[in-house]
Formats: structure tokens, C-alpha cells, sequence
């Protein structure tokens, strides 16, 4: 084992020594073999931020992993035991396990490798210094590639040649960004690494579509989301990724307005924000980034109505608005509307329309067709429209709910459809 002992240490962290993960370590951090936990809970502890998942290297091959947790009582389950990993499960809580590697050859997402016992061969192949930290049970940390320093300067670096870690996977173009926007300054991205992505941008061309949604969705929310998509703006790759506009302007204005009204970064409204100005905006970004149904028909939303949101138009035509949106295509649409406006963050009738549903919930409509029915309207095309005109009407009187004003409205609404 190659040294990178540093004199930083995690002893005593309540997640490293209680619970299950101290139980797996104890399974395989002994008998000729080392465990220790790699990555992303690594930096996140020395960061002092939350940590959400934890990854743990080994020096036991796959098979040896399986057997020793199997007796242990733990669930093995091969998730991609071809590249070292197996996911082992204790009390519900999965840890993936993953053999020490060595890239023996590279093409692009798909690489050869040879399990190895070498826990510094292990961290030059990795993407970034800071991700690269790892830590033994006893809360001591290593660290190969200079991941300590950088983590200090909150600078995201790529590990050895940036080109050679791109064209490794071309998806770490993205990852870069999208590690700055939330480790890095609010300060512009490492130049080196910035100059390897601009190089390596056609690569982008060869990632799927699931991948990319998936690191531009976790970008946009970043802690400096904002800045970091500058960046990317000026180096020509927004323009690749999205395949048209970027409101860059209207982005960080979202932003701001969702922590004007205690609203957390949502990044479908934020991607919004960002690339949908009409409604081919959102069909492009679906089909471009395969997003799910629903973020789809957010987006479509969005650009669909946000042009003709204004707070002069006063409460009651809001709150027949999120009527008919409900909450959360209500905010979307607001706050898309408050982005691109001249309203300020601080703009009090802005405030007072995007938290309206903080303070008002849409009651639902009293009438049913069995209303319709006792009173001789017949089923079909007559029923329909008696209900869509009794809806309109008690809509605009302010959502009564007294049982006279409700009769009105129905019975206002047979006579309308009769006449």
C-alpha cells in the first residue's frame, strides 16, 4: 500500500462509528483484507455537510466480498459485480461495495479493468481530487492526489491529465460543472479543466440522454448553479447540452425568487428557467434529455401560461389560477413569470402571489353530475356542459360555499345550457 496518511481524521464522526456501516467495515476490514469508505462521504464529512450516500473500497475480490457478508447476515446483491461492485445491504441500508481497480485499457464509458490491492492506483483513476479522499473505520484519511488541498481552496480538479480523465468518460464534462456549482467558488472553474472540456465537447454527442438529464438536473440545483452555468455559457456547451437558448438572466432570477419566498431549488423549474421560452422549448428539451412525463408537462405548463401572469390582475384571478393549476404548476408558472419580469426579489406583490398557496387552499367544486341529474339535465354532451358552466360561474363568484349561492350557480347553469 502506497502512503497517503494525512494527519486529518474523522474518529469519532457518529456516521462512520454507529450504525450498520461500522458493522460492514468489521466484515471486511480484516483477515489480510482493507475496507475503508471512498468518495463522496468522505468530502462531504471534512466539508461538514450532509452525506448521502456511502461507498466503501476493498482490497477482497467480488466473490470474497460476497461470501464474507452472506455470513455475516448481510444481502449481497451483484449490482455490477463484472466491475468489482456489489451492493450489500444491512437493515435496509444499501453500501456499495466496490474492489480495488486498476484501468488497464479505456474506451469512453466502457474501460477494462484489474482488481488491485493498490489504494493510491485506485485514486489516480478516479475524476476529481476531492473525490478521491478515502477513510479507514477508525476515522483515519488518505488522500493520493492532492484532494485535501483542493477541498480547502474549493477547487474542483480534475486528477492527472484532464483530457486523458475525459475522454475516459466524456460525461465528466458535465460532472465537472456540476461539482464546481456545488463544491467549487462562486468563482470561475478551473481553467485547466475548462480548456480539457472545450476540447472534448464532441464527446458530448455520444452520452446518452438519461445520463445527461441526469447531471444537468443536479447541476442547475447547485449552490452556485448560477455562475457555474456562465461559465459553461461562455465556453460554448450550454448551447450543446440543451440545443437552444439559454436565459441565463431568467435563471438567476429564479433562484432568487425561490429563496425569496423559502421555496428549495427545484430543478425542473429551474431547467425551465433556464431553456423554455415557448412551447417547442420544452418539446425540445424533452425529447433532448428524456425527461419523465411529469417534467415534461411542467415545462409545457411553463411556457405556456407564464407570459400572462401578472400581480395587477389582483387575488381573485390567482387564486382562480391555482384553481385550476394546483400548487405546484401554480408556482412553477409564477415564479417563471416573476423571473422574467421587472420585479425585484424583494417586490411585495410578487411575494404576495407566489405564496399564495402558503395561505389559501382551493376547495373543491361542491357540484357533481348527480346535482345535475336530480334537477333533469340528461347524461351526455348536456350534462357536460351544465357542469363546466356551473364550475366557471362559482369560480368567478370567489368559491362560494353557503348552499343557497351553490343552488344559484346550478341552477343558473341549466337554464344557461337550455337557452
Amino acid at each position: 500500500m502506497t502512503s497517503g496518511a494525512t494527519s486529518r481524521s474523522l474518529a469519532g464522526a457518529a456516521w462512520l462509528s454507529a450504525g450498520a456501516l461500522p458493522r460492514l467495515l468489521g466484515v471486511l476490514d480484516s483477515n489480510g483484507e482493507e475496507a475503508r469508505v471512498v468518495g463522496g462521504a468522505v468530502r462531504n464529512a471534512l466539508l461538514g455537510i450532509a452525506i448521502h450516500e456511502i461507498d466503501v473500497a476493498t482490497t477482497a475480490v467480488p466473490d470474497e466480498v460476497v461470501k464474507r457478508v452472506t455470513a455475516a447476515g448481510f444481502k449481497p446483491v451483484p449490482t455490477g459485480i463484472a466491475h468489482g461492485t456489489v451492493t450489500v445491504v444491512i437493515d435496509k441500508h444499501p453500501f456499495e461495495v466496490t474492489t480495488l481497480r486498476q484501468d488497464v485499457e479505456t474506451y469512453g464509458r466502457h474501460a477494462k479493468v484489474a482488481f488491485g490491492r493498490d489504494w493510491k492506483a485506485d485514486a489516480e483513476r478516479r475524476d476529481f481530487t476531492i473525490n478521491a479522499l478515502s477513510a479507514t473505520r477508525d476515522g483515519a484519511v488518505y488522500d493520493y492526489v492532492g484532494g485535501l488541498d483542493d477541498l480547502a481552496a474549493r477547487r474542483v480538479r480534475f486528477i492527472g491529465d484532464p483530457a486523458k480523465r475525459i475522454a475516459e468518460d466524456y460525461l465528466r464534462i458535465l460532472r465537472f460543472f456540476r461539482f464546481h456549482a456545488a463544491y467549487g467558488t462562486s468563482d470561475h472553474p478551473d481553467a485547466e479543466g475548462i480548456a480539457a472540456c472545450i476540447a472534448g465537447r464532441e464527446g458530448l454527442g455520444q452520452l446518452s440522454r438519461e445520463r445527461l438529464r441526469m447531471e444537468l438536473m443536479k447541476l442547475v440545483v447547485g449552490t452556485h448553479a448560477v455562475p457555474t452555468l456562465i461559465s459553461m455559457t461562455d465556453a460554448g456547451l450550454t448551447l450543446r447540452v440543451l440545443g437552444g437558448i439559454s436565459c441565463l438572466g431568467s435563471f438567476e432570477n429564479m433562484a432568487k425568487a425561490e429563496a425569496a419566498i423559502g421555496a428549495p431549488p427545484d430543478p425542473v423549474r429551474r431547467l425551465g428557467a433556464l431553456g423554455v421560452a415557448v412551447a417547442e422549448d420544452a418539446e425540445r428539451l424533452w425529447q433532448k434529455l428524456r425527461l419523465t412525463n411529469n417534467e415534461h408537462e411542467r415545462l409545457a405548463s411553463m411556457a405556456e401560461g407564464w407570459r400572462r401572469i401578472s400581480p395587477v390582475f389582483g387575488e381573485p384571478a390567482a387564486r382562480a389560477l391555482l384553481y385550476r393549476l394546483k400548487g405546484e404548476r401554480y408556482t412553477d408558472r409564477v415564479l417563471l413569470a416573476w423571473a422574467r419580469s421587472q420585479g425585484s426579489a424583494s417586490d411585495t406583490d410578487w411575494h404576495a402571489l407566489a405564496t399564495l398557496p402558503q395561505h389559501w387552499s382551493a376547495p373543491a367544486f361542491p357540484l357533481k353530475a348527480a346535482d345535475f341529474i336530480k334537477r333533469g339535465v340528461e347524461k351526455g354532451q348536456a350534462l357536460g356542459a351544465a357542469l363546466a358552466a356551473a364550475e366557471a360561474a362559482w369560480i368567478a363568484a370567489g368559491f362560494p360555499s353557503d348552499t343557497a349561492a351553490i343552488d344559484r350557480i346550478a341552477n343558473d347553469a341549466i337554464q344557461w345550457q337550455r337557452a
